[in-house]
């Protein structure tokens, strides 16, 4: 009974926070629309749709985080394990969504041409990065965006590990062969 309540806190808190968004947006003059890739002439998605997304998330997360192992330190039921991603991912989307929010253009492109490298260092694929990156970035981009954004660094950050790890095991394996006589 007990982890049925823990898995719905993160889904809980991520709707509060998604509520509270939008209606200080609504009561400011209305709920945005942000345009993909900050161009006018591409679609318009809402902001609404993070009533549904941010919760899934924190599902998700919820979820994620009951099926890390058991012998792992929890701190108010999240695995410590998972608080560095977490935390990093929130740091830097919130450093990023601020650049972005102060006119700050060249930060903001440094720091968007910086996920590619990070893509390659950091397992971005794994959801508590996902989720620390797409909830910082939610009161300047809305709940689509930044989930999209964080949806293809992870396939990014999936594939370029994977290649790396079979590269770096055929190469394992070719040095511990023993050498072929000419």
């Amino acid at each position: 009974m007990k982890a049925y309540r823990v898995s719905l806190w993160f889904p809980l808190v991520a709707l509060l926070l998604a509520a509270t968004h939008l209606t200080i947006e609504y009561v400011s003059g209305g709920v945005q629309s942000h345009h993909l890739l900050n161009d006018a002439t591409l679609p318009a998605i809402s902001n609404w749709f993070e009533l549904v997304t941010l919760p899934l998330l924190g599902l998700a997360l919820a979820k994620y985080a009951q099926l890390q192992p058991a012998h792992i330190v929890r701190l108010a039921t999240v695995p410590v394990s998972l608080l560095p991603g977490l935390i990093g991912a929130v740091c830097y989307g919130a450093v990023f969504a601020a650049s972005f929010a102060l006119g700050q253009m060249t930060l903001t492109t440094v720091l968007f041409f910086g996920l590619l490298p990070c893509a390659v260092l950091f397992p971005l694929y794994r959801l508590h990065y996902i989720s620390g990156f797409t909830v910082a970035m939610t009161f300047t981009f809305g709940g689509i965006l930044p989930l999209v954004i964080a949806a293809a660094l992870a396939l990014v950050s999936w594939c370029s590990r994977f290649i790396i790890a079979r590269v770096v095991t055929g190469w394992r394996k070719y040095r511990a062969s023993p050498a072929q006589p000419l």
